[in-house]
Protein backbone atom coordinates (compact mmCIF):
# COMPACT_ATOMS: atom_id res chain seq x y z
CA UNK A 1 0.00 0.00 0.00
CA UNK A 2 1.69 3.58 -1.04
CA UNK A 3 1.09 5.82 0.98
CA UNK A 4 -0.41 9.26 -0.32
CA UNK A 5 1.51 12.35 1.01
CA UNK A 6 4.79 10.54 0.53
CA UNK A 7 4.15 9.66 -3.32
CA UNK A 8 3.11 13.24 -3.50
CA UNK A 9 6.36 14.49 -1.86
CA UNK A 10 8.49 12.32 -4.11
CA UNK A 11 6.90 13.99 -7.22
CA UNK A 12 6.81 17.49 -5.97
CA UNK A 13 10.56 17.14 -5.11
CA UNK A 14 11.99 16.29 -8.60
CA UNK A 15 9.18 18.31 -10.54
CA UNK A 16 10.64 21.42 -7.86
CA UNK A 17 14.41 21.08 -9.25
CA UNK A 18 12.79 22.66 -12.31
CA UNK A 19 9.48 24.59 -11.70
CA UNK A 20 9.97 27.10 -8.79
CA UNK A 21 6.55 27.47 -6.74
CA UNK A 22 2.80 26.87 -7.93
CA UNK A 23 2.90 24.65 -5.37
CA UNK A 24 -1.21 24.35 -5.58
CA UNK A 25 -1.15 23.73 -9.73
CA UNK A 26 1.17 20.44 -8.77
CA UNK A 27 -1.33 19.53 -6.68
CA UNK A 28 -4.04 19.58 -8.67
CA UNK A 29 -2.35 18.05 -11.65
CA UNK A 30 -1.37 15.47 -9.55
CA UNK A 31 -5.36 14.59 -8.45
CA UNK A 32 -5.90 14.89 -12.47
CA UNK A 33 -3.98 12.06 -12.81
CA UNK A 34 -5.19 10.02 -10.19
CA UNK A 35 -8.97 10.71 -11.29
CA UNK A 36 -7.76 10.40 -15.15
CA UNK A 37 -8.58 13.75 -16.24
CA UNK A 38 -7.29 16.00 -18.46
CA UNK A 39 -6.14 19.49 -17.69
CA UNK A 40 -6.15 23.14 -19.01
CA UNK A 41 -3.79 25.59 -17.51
CA UNK A 42 -4.20 29.46 -18.41
CA UNK A 43 -1.62 31.87 -17.89
CA UNK A 44 0.40 35.00 -19.17
CA UNK A 45 3.46 34.07 -21.13
CA UNK A 46 6.79 32.97 -19.34
CA UNK A 47 5.19 31.47 -16.41
CA UNK A 48 6.64 27.87 -17.07
CA UNK A 49 3.02 26.31 -18.10
CA UNK A 50 4.96 24.07 -20.62
CA UNK A 51 7.54 23.42 -18.53
CA UNK A 52 5.66 22.17 -15.75
CA UNK A 53 3.56 20.08 -17.72
CA UNK A 54 7.13 18.66 -19.40
CA UNK A 55 8.59 17.81 -16.01
CA UNK A 56 5.60 16.25 -14.41
CA UNK A 57 5.48 13.94 -17.57
CA UNK A 58 9.51 13.17 -17.03
CA UNK A 59 8.70 12.93 -13.29
CA UNK A 60 6.30 10.53 -14.21
CA UNK A 61 8.09 8.24 -16.33
CA UNK A 62 5.61 8.18 -18.58
CA UNK A 63 5.54 8.65 -22.69
CA UNK A 64 5.66 12.54 -23.83
CA UNK A 65 4.91 14.16 -26.65
CA UNK A 66 4.17 18.18 -27.47
CA UNK A 67 1.83 19.70 -30.38
CA UNK A 68 2.40 23.23 -30.97
CA UNK A 69 -1.18 24.27 -31.65
CA UNK A 70 -0.84 26.80 -35.03
CA UNK A 71 -3.29 28.27 -36.98
CA UNK A 72 -2.29 25.88 -40.07
CA UNK A 73 -2.60 22.50 -38.10
CA UNK A 74 -4.41 19.76 -39.17
CA UNK A 75 -6.02 16.67 -37.72
CA UNK A 76 -3.92 14.33 -39.42
CA UNK A 77 -1.21 16.28 -37.90
CA UNK A 78 -2.36 15.45 -34.08
CA UNK A 79 -4.29 11.60 -34.54
CA UNK A 80 -2.17 10.21 -37.24
CA UNK A 81 -3.08 9.64 -40.94
CA UNK A 82 -3.14 6.97 -44.03
CA UNK A 83 0.47 7.09 -46.02
CA UNK A 84 0.34 5.00 -49.48
CA UNK A 85 2.98 2.72 -49.86
CA UNK A 86 4.08 2.38 -53.69
CA UNK A 87 6.13 -0.77 -52.86
CA UNK A 88 2.44 -3.41 -52.44
CA UNK A 89 -0.04 -0.40 -53.40
CA UNK A 90 -1.35 -0.48 -50.22
CA UNK A 91 -1.91 2.04 -47.57
CA UNK A 92 -0.36 1.89 -43.97
CA UNK A 93 -1.74 4.11 -40.65
CA UNK A 94 0.87 6.77 -39.33
CA UNK A 95 0.55 7.18 -35.97
CA UNK A 96 0.38 10.91 -34.78
CA UNK A 97 1.59 12.56 -31.27
CA UNK A 98 -1.70 11.92 -29.99
CA UNK A 99 -0.19 7.96 -29.18
CA UNK A 100 1.52 9.11 -26.23
CA UNK A 101 0.57 8.94 -22.07
CA UNK A 102 0.64 12.46 -21.94
CA UNK A 103 0.46 15.21 -24.37
CA UNK A 104 0.88 18.69 -24.53
CA UNK A 105 -1.00 20.45 -26.38
CA UNK A 106 0.63 23.83 -26.11
CA UNK A 107 -1.47 27.26 -26.69
CA UNK A 108 -4.52 24.93 -27.81
CA UNK A 109 -6.45 28.29 -28.67
CA UNK A 110 -4.55 28.99 -31.96
CA UNK A 111 -5.81 26.09 -33.76
CA UNK A 112 -8.86 25.70 -36.03
CA UNK A 113 -12.06 24.21 -34.73
CA UNK A 114 -11.33 21.23 -36.44
CA UNK A 115 -8.09 20.58 -35.48
CA UNK A 116 -9.56 21.18 -31.71
CA UNK A 117 -12.35 18.48 -32.22
CA UNK A 118 -9.84 16.06 -33.40
CA UNK A 119 -8.90 16.10 -29.62
CA UNK A 120 -12.52 15.46 -28.51
CA UNK A 121 -12.45 11.84 -29.33
CA UNK A 122 -9.33 11.52 -27.81
CA UNK A 123 -10.11 13.15 -24.78
CA UNK A 124 -13.27 11.36 -24.08
CA UNK A 125 -12.91 7.97 -25.56
CA UNK A 126 -9.77 7.59 -25.29
CA UNK A 127 -9.46 6.04 -28.90
CA UNK A 128 -9.17 8.19 -32.30
CA UNK A 129 -10.48 6.94 -35.16
CA UNK A 130 -7.64 7.07 -38.76
CA UNK A 131 -8.98 5.62 -42.13
CA UNK A 132 -12.20 4.43 -41.12
CA UNK A 133 -10.33 2.28 -37.75
CA UNK A 134 -10.41 2.88 -34.68
CA UNK A 135 -7.13 2.87 -32.60
CA UNK A 136 -6.80 2.42 -28.64
CA UNK A 137 -4.83 5.14 -27.22
CA UNK A 138 -1.86 3.61 -24.56
CA UNK A 139 -2.89 3.99 -20.71
CA UNK A 140 -2.60 6.01 -18.71
CA UNK A 141 -3.79 9.01 -21.36
CA UNK A 142 -3.59 12.67 -20.53
CA UNK A 143 -4.16 15.94 -22.41
CA UNK A 144 -2.53 19.04 -20.56
CA UNK A 145 -3.51 21.84 -22.73
CA UNK A 146 -2.27 25.48 -22.49
CA UNK A 147 -3.77 29.17 -23.52
CA UNK A 148 -2.88 32.54 -23.21
CA UNK A 149 -6.32 34.81 -21.60
CA UNK A 150 -4.79 38.42 -23.08
CA UNK A 151 -3.41 37.50 -27.27
CA UNK A 152 -7.02 37.13 -28.98
CA UNK A 153 -5.51 37.92 -32.16
CA UNK A 154 -5.47 34.48 -34.24
CA UNK A 155 -7.04 32.82 -31.75
CA UNK A 156 -9.86 30.42 -31.70
CA UNK A 157 -11.59 30.36 -28.44
CA UNK A 158 -12.40 26.71 -27.32
CA UNK A 159 -16.10 25.39 -27.31
CA UNK A 160 -18.23 24.41 -24.70
CA UNK A 161 -17.80 21.06 -25.62
CA UNK A 162 -14.66 20.79 -25.36
CA UNK A 163 -13.32 22.66 -22.04
CA UNK A 164 -15.95 20.49 -20.21
CA UNK A 165 -14.09 17.70 -21.44
CA UNK A 166 -11.31 18.96 -19.33
CA UNK A 167 -11.10 18.09 -15.61
CA UNK A 168 -9.37 21.41 -14.16
CA UNK A 169 -9.13 24.47 -15.30
CA UNK A 170 -5.84 26.33 -13.58
CA UNK A 171 -5.04 29.56 -13.37
CA UNK A 172 -1.29 30.51 -13.60
CA UNK A 173 -0.11 33.02 -11.75
CA UNK A 174 3.08 35.29 -11.48
CA UNK A 175 5.66 33.75 -8.48
CA UNK A 176 6.61 35.45 -5.42
CA UNK A 177 9.64 38.04 -5.11
CA UNK A 178 11.57 35.19 -3.58
CA UNK A 179 10.51 32.55 -6.12
CA UNK A 180 11.32 34.61 -8.81
CA UNK A 181 14.91 35.49 -7.65
CA UNK A 182 15.74 31.92 -7.13
CA UNK A 183 14.42 31.12 -10.13
CA UNK A 184 16.94 33.52 -11.72
CA UNK A 185 19.69 31.78 -9.42
CA UNK A 186 18.74 27.99 -10.94
CA UNK A 187 18.09 28.58 -14.37
CA UNK A 188 20.76 31.57 -14.81
CA UNK A 189 23.16 29.30 -15.51
CA UNK A 190 23.86 28.55 -18.72
CA UNK A 191 26.37 25.02 -18.64
CA UNK A 192 24.24 23.63 -15.93
CA UNK A 193 20.63 22.94 -16.03
CA UNK A 194 18.49 20.84 -13.70
CA UNK A 195 17.80 17.42 -15.47
CA UNK A 196 15.07 15.12 -13.84
CA UNK A 197 14.75 11.35 -13.39
CA UNK A 198 11.07 9.13 -13.48
CA UNK A 199 10.47 8.67 -9.85
CA UNK A 200 7.15 6.72 -10.83
CA UNK A 201 5.55 5.17 -13.76
CA UNK A 202 2.50 4.93 -15.69
CA UNK A 203 1.77 1.54 -14.62
CA UNK A 204 2.37 2.23 -10.53
CA UNK A 205 -0.20 5.50 -11.37
CA UNK A 206 -3.00 2.85 -12.86
CA UNK A 207 -2.61 0.53 -9.37
CA UNK A 208 -2.85 3.56 -7.10
CA UNK A 209 -6.47 4.57 -9.03
CA UNK A 210 -7.59 1.65 -7.23
CA UNK A 211 -6.86 3.27 -3.50
CA UNK A 212 -8.23 6.08 -4.86
CA UNK A 213 -11.75 4.53 -5.57
CA UNK A 214 -11.43 3.20 -1.96
CA UNK A 215 -11.90 6.96 -0.53
CA UNK A 216 -15.59 6.81 0.81
CA UNK A 217 -17.73 9.42 0.04
CA UNK A 218 -20.26 9.80 2.55
CA UNK A 219 -24.20 10.15 1.51
CA UNK A 220 -24.21 13.71 2.96
CA UNK A 221 -21.28 14.89 0.60
CA UNK A 222 -22.32 13.14 -2.62
CA UNK A 223 -25.74 15.34 -1.53
CA UNK A 224 -23.87 18.58 -1.19
CA UNK A 225 -21.70 17.95 -4.38
CA UNK A 226 -24.97 17.79 -6.33
CA UNK A 227 -26.40 20.81 -4.57
CA UNK A 228 -23.50 23.08 -5.69
CA UNK A 229 -23.62 22.03 -8.92
CA UNK A 230 -27.23 22.63 -9.58
CA UNK A 231 -26.94 25.94 -7.97
CA UNK A 232 -25.19 27.03 -10.91
CA UNK A 233 -27.60 26.03 -12.82
CA UNK A 234 -30.30 27.73 -10.44
CA UNK A 235 -28.29 31.20 -11.20
CA UNK A 236 -28.91 30.38 -14.43
CA UNK A 237 -32.49 29.78 -14.60
CA UNK A 238 -32.65 32.90 -12.71
CA UNK A 239 -34.84 35.55 -14.41
CA UNK A 240 -33.73 39.26 -15.07
CA UNK A 241 -36.00 41.93 -12.62
CA UNK A 242 -37.00 38.45 -9.79
CA UNK A 243 -37.81 39.12 -6.50
CA UNK A 244 -35.06 41.64 -4.72
CA UNK A 245 -33.72 42.99 -8.22
CA UNK A 246 -30.82 40.22 -7.97
CA UNK A 247 -29.90 39.88 -12.45
CA UNK A 248 -28.98 36.78 -14.09
CA UNK A 249 -25.47 36.18 -13.50
CA UNK A 250 -24.42 32.79 -15.78
CA UNK A 251 -25.72 31.86 -19.22
CA UNK A 252 -25.77 28.36 -18.28
CA UNK A 253 -24.39 26.25 -15.57
CA UNK A 254 -22.32 23.72 -15.27
CA UNK A 255 -23.18 20.27 -16.69
CA UNK A 256 -23.48 16.53 -15.35
CA UNK A 257 -19.85 16.34 -15.64
CA UNK A 258 -18.93 18.44 -12.96
CA UNK A 259 -20.88 16.44 -10.30
CA UNK A 260 -18.19 13.30 -11.79
CA UNK A 261 -15.31 15.91 -11.56
CA UNK A 262 -15.88 17.23 -7.36
CA UNK A 263 -16.53 13.59 -6.76
CA UNK A 264 -13.82 11.92 -8.41
CA UNK A 265 -11.18 14.81 -7.74
CA UNK A 266 -12.53 15.03 -4.25
CA UNK A 267 -11.48 11.12 -3.95
CA UNK A 268 -8.28 11.77 -5.41
CA UNK A 269 -7.27 15.35 -3.52
CA UNK A 270 -8.34 13.00 -0.36
CA UNK A 271 -6.03 10.33 -0.94
CA UNK A 272 -2.57 12.57 -1.83
CA UNK A 273 -3.45 14.22 1.58
CA UNK A 274 -3.32 10.95 3.77
CA UNK A 275 -7.53 10.81 4.32
CA UNK A 276 -9.33 7.88 3.81
CA UNK A 277 -12.82 10.36 3.09
CA UNK A 278 -13.82 13.17 1.40
CA UNK A 279 -15.18 16.35 3.47
CA UNK A 280 -16.82 19.44 2.51
CA UNK A 281 -13.68 21.69 2.79
CA UNK A 282 -12.13 19.09 0.05
CA UNK A 283 -14.30 19.62 -2.24
CA UNK A 284 -14.64 23.48 -1.87
CA UNK A 285 -10.66 23.66 -2.62
CA UNK A 286 -11.67 22.29 -5.73
CA UNK A 287 -14.50 23.63 -6.43
CA UNK A 288 -13.78 26.90 -8.67
CA UNK A 289 -10.73 24.62 -10.79
CA UNK A 290 -13.38 22.10 -11.35
CA UNK A 291 -16.41 25.05 -12.62
CA UNK A 292 -14.85 27.84 -13.67
CA UNK A 293 -14.83 26.28 -17.37
CA UNK A 294 -18.39 25.11 -17.02
CA UNK A 295 -20.21 27.97 -16.72
CA UNK A 296 -20.93 30.85 -19.26
CA UNK A 297 -21.37 34.28 -18.02
CA UNK A 298 -23.63 36.39 -18.49
CA UNK A 299 -23.13 40.59 -20.73
CA UNK A 300 -24.43 42.28 -17.84
CA UNK A 301 -22.01 39.97 -15.34
CA UNK A 302 -19.23 40.89 -17.03
CA UNK A 303 -20.35 44.43 -17.60
CA UNK A 304 -20.50 44.95 -13.60
CA UNK A 305 -16.65 43.22 -13.43
CA UNK A 306 -18.02 40.30 -12.54
CA UNK A 307 -15.46 36.96 -13.06
CA UNK A 308 -16.74 33.53 -12.61
CA UNK A 309 -14.82 32.76 -9.53
CA UNK A 310 -16.60 35.54 -8.22
CA UNK A 311 -20.05 33.85 -9.23
CA UNK A 312 -18.80 30.32 -8.03
CA UNK A 313 -18.27 32.29 -4.93
CA UNK A 314 -21.70 33.28 -4.47
CA UNK A 315 -23.08 29.70 -5.54
CA UNK A 316 -20.28 28.42 -2.55
CA UNK A 317 -22.02 31.22 0.27
CA UNK A 318 -25.70 30.27 -0.89
CA UNK A 319 -25.09 26.33 -0.73
CA UNK A 320 -25.59 25.01 2.64
CA UNK A 321 -22.57 22.72 4.45
CA UNK A 322 -23.77 19.42 5.77
CA UNK A 323 -23.34 19.89 9.49
CA UNK A 324 -22.78 15.85 9.80
CA UNK A 325 -20.40 13.74 7.31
Amino acid sequence: MINGPDWSQKLRNEIGQAVIGQEAVIERMLVALLANGHVLLEGMPGLAKTLLIRSLGTAIGVQFERIQFTPDLLPSDVVGTMIFSPKDGGFTTHRGPIFANLVLADEINRAPAKVQSALLEAMQERQVTIGGNSHILPKPFFVMATQNPVEQEGTYPLPEAQTDRFLFKLLVDYPSAAEESLMMERWGQVTTQPVLKAVTSGEELLVLRTQVDAIHVAPAVQAYILALVRSSRDLAAQAEGNAGGAKRLLNFGASPRASLALFQAGRALAWLRGVDYVSPALVQEIFHDALRHRVGLTYEAEAEGLTTDKVLDQVLIRTPVPAKV
